[in-house]
């Protein structure tokens, strides 16, 4: 079990059986009465976010989580096919549970798959992934003094703002994060 001291932002803890990320905390001493903690919590099934207070010196369960390392391989109508790296099975993982993921997979992709309680729930994918320029206008030679952009199209079908110097072709840095064009690679 953790303790309220033991929070931090992104510690996976459990609240009525149900896995829960901390996306924000403050720990509170009033004046007058005990110390509490508020969190805004987000549920890792269904995404919702929600603020929950606990006393000081409270506990939480730790939930059953596993993460194994995977490699992305192909997409079959609704379900993304991953390969597990360590035993080489292959987990076939419906598009609702990975989410906004899906617009940075592309074939290889090396990703960790987040299981609860033995059941896919999402992925965690790398801090900047590199796709390829599918589709974009040519820039104007002399439009550059303005920082002005263009939208590009990748292989992974996310369409993106970058710099008018970007040509068809070209392989993109992409923040997964955020989905902002970082650099080309």
């Amino acid at each position: 079990m953790y303790s309220t001291a033991e929070f931090r932002r992104g510690l996976k803890i459990e609240i009525d059986g149900k896995p829960f990320t901390i996306v924000e905390f403050q720990h509170v001493k009033p004046g007058k009465g005990g110390a509490f903690v508020r969190t805004k919590l987000k549920n890792l099934e269904t995404g919702q976010v929600l603020e929950q207070t606990f006393r000081s010196g409270a506990k939480v369960d730790i939930p059953d989580l596993e993460e194994k390392n995977t490699q992305y391989l192909y997409q079959d109508g609704d379900q993304y096919v991953f390969m597990d790296n360590d035993t080489y099975d292959q987990l076939f993982i419906v598009e609702e549970y990975l989410g906004e993921a899906v617009s940075f997979f592309k074939p290889n992709i090396e990703v960790n798959v987040l299981f609860f309680n033995g059941k896919p729930i999402g992925v965690d994918l790398p801090i900047t992934v590199e796709l390829e320029v599918t589709e974009t206008e040519p820039g104007v030679k002399g439009d550059t003094a303005t920082g002005a952009t263009k939208a590009a199209t990748l292989e992974s079908g996310l369409t993106v703002q970058v710099p008018l110097f970007i040509e068809q072709g070209d392989v993109l840095k992409i923040d997964t994060r955020s989905g902002d064009y970082l650099e080309r690679a």
